[in-house]
């Protein structure tokens, strides 16, 4: 604070009963300072620890894998569905059915919807996965004749709802809709299974350089490896002019 400010320099009138309360406001914004000075550095130290930390908790993320996020959310949902099974254990309920009761009509829609784009033809990989891709596409063709279930129901009641000690065998006779249509499905699979085939058309201008079957296949391999480099001679010894 200035000493000006305080009259000490206004002549004789500045006596000591006006130093005193100067004294007070100098060291009142002192103490004000300091206190803001106090404050910064603690502000300071704070940042710096938090800072470090975030140092720390970055170098922990890199070294880790890089799907380990992925990881870490896959892991949180398997205990969480864990749980919840445990839950409806204790309760006597159906996990399945609850999990279903809690799916609104939009996630379910907009989940078929990903599934459909997600089903791509990936070829052949063993016989199993062809058989079940092939059901999954004529189970996804079945559009239920509710007008024929209405019928059936009057006309079986209970029974058509089979049990363990229920015996229908035989008694079912199929419309003749459905035995059309389940020609007409197996007569496309027909079809399609023809245009795929993988059998090689024979060709009767062929030139005949094999002794059999087998040896036939050994020069159609050696002919894909090494016909680039072989064309030339085997046309020098067709034309008889080889060295």
């Amino acid at each position: 604070v200035p000493v000006a400010e305080c009259g000490l320099f206004q002549g004789s009138s500045g006596s000591e009963d006006e130093a005193g309360p100067c004294a007070a406001a100098a060291a009142q914004k002192r103490e004000e300072r300091l206190r803001k000075f106090r404050e910064l550095h603690m502000k300071r130290n704070e940042a710096r620890k938090l800072n470090h930390q975030e140092v720390v908790e970055e170098d922990k993320r890199l070294k880790l894998p890089a799907n380990w996020e992925a990881k870490k959310a896959r892991l949180e949902w398997e205990l969480k569905v864990q749980e919840k099974k445990k839950e409806c254990a204790a309760k006597g309920e159906d996990y399945e059915r609850v999990k279903l009761l809690e799916i609104s009509a939009e996630d379910a829609e907009r989940w078929e919807r990903k599934k459909k784009r997600k089903n791509p033809d990936l070829g052949f990989s063993d016989y199993a996965a062809a058989q079940l891709r092939q059901y999954q596409r004529l189970t996804r063709q079945i559009k239920p004749d509710l007008e024929q279930y209405e019928k059936l129901k009057e006309q079986y009641g209970e029974a058509l709802y089979p049990t363990s000690d229920s015996l229908l065998h035989g008694s079912h006779v199929p419309a003749k809709e459905g035995i059309d249509r389940m020609v007409a499905d197996l007569e496309k699979q027909i079809e399609k299974r023809e245009k795929y085939s993988r059998r090689r058309p024979y060709n009767d201008d062929a030139d005949i350089d094999y002794i059999n079957e087998r040896n036939a296949k050994f020069n159609k391999k050696a002919e894909r490896f090494y016909g680039k480099y072989t064309a030339e001679i085997k046309q020098n010894l067709e034309r008889g002019t080889a060295v």
